[in-house]
């Protein structure tokens, strides 16, 4: 009886404690993924802008705190009752997005190096306070591309 009672016991805690490392591991750490990145063709030949939407799986939020490109210089922006200042960082939140849109955060590209065409692509390096740096490839879509309806 005091075998069985003693390895009932050290089962359950074995399970108590797989069980609570499997889900804090899972929720302790951002998963991020990016998607639908795109930089209208732009007018001018020293700036431009990008837009991308970062996802994040993981229950716990990271921060984007730079964005580097061998196009030119990148800065991040949002956007606050239709005035755009320039922001050191933004949280990506657990199980949730941060989404750069015309009109709202996005990707400034200054210092040009050349005048992107569409149909090609700019490399962009993402960096995070807790995730590794994510490299994405921006297609140059028309200067009034709307992701909505693809045109």
């Amino acid at each position: 009886m005091r075998r069985l009672a003693a390895t009932t016991a050290a089962l359950v805690g074995a399970l108590t404690l797989a069980g609570c490392s499997g889900s804090a591991s899972a929720d302790s750490e951002p998963e991020l993924s990016v998607g639908t990145a795109y930089m209208p063709q732009p007018v001018s030949d020293s700036m431009a802008a990008g837009f991308l939407t970062i996802d994040n799986k993981g229950g716990t939020k990271d921060e984007l705190t730079s964005v580097t490109s061998d196009a030119g210089e990148v800065t991040v922006h949002e956007t606050v009752d239709s005035s755009m200042r320039e922001v050191t960082s933004l949280d990506v939140p657990a199980h949730g997005q941060l989404v750069f849109k015309s009109g709202g955060n996005h990707l400034m590209f200054e210092k040009l190096k050349r005048k992107p065409k569409q149909g090609q692509t700019v490399s962009v390096e993402l960096h995070f306070t807790e995730s590794g740096p994510i490299t994405v490839e921006m297609p140059v879509k028309p200067a009034t591309y709307n992701p909505k309806t693809g045109h």
